[in-house]
């Protein structure tokens, strides 16, 4: 059976009401560009934006909901995303860390942080 419909409005403002989101952005460590990538579908990362307050182009919130780009990193849990981090400093990766279990231990702000260089 194949569904067809037209996107629903998204209120996350609401299902993240209870929660505790923390973004980061390392803007004075010179950090140009903050990525945040998940398996969710574009409309489900546009309301993450949303409910943050997101404004401008340096923070993006992109889907890989085929897990494309996570598939080439070999960085997948199942049919999902892991949840890593990583560091891109002109074209080069100067931190990539994929948590090896349910813990966030190494994909923390303050790890990542640490790994920025000037």
């Amino acid at each position: 059976m194949t569904s067809c419909g037209r996107p629903q409005p998204y209120n996350a403002s609401k299902e993240f009401a209870h929660k505790k989101v923390v973004l980061f952005a390392i803007k004075s460590k010179g950090v140009d560009l903050v990525i945040v990538i998940a398996y969710n579908d574009a409309w489900v990362m546009s309301a993450w934006g949303k409910a943050n307050n997101v404004r401008g182009d340096d923070l993006l919130f992109m889907c890989d909901i085929d897990l494309e780009f996570s598939k080439k990193i070999g960085w997948t849990k199942g049919e999902r995303t892991s949840r890593y981090a990583m560091i891109i400093d002109h074209g080069k990766i100067t931190y990539a860390e994929n948590e090896p279990g349910s813990d966030v231990t190494v994909t923390l702000a303050p790890k990542t942080e640490q790994s920025v260089r000037n």
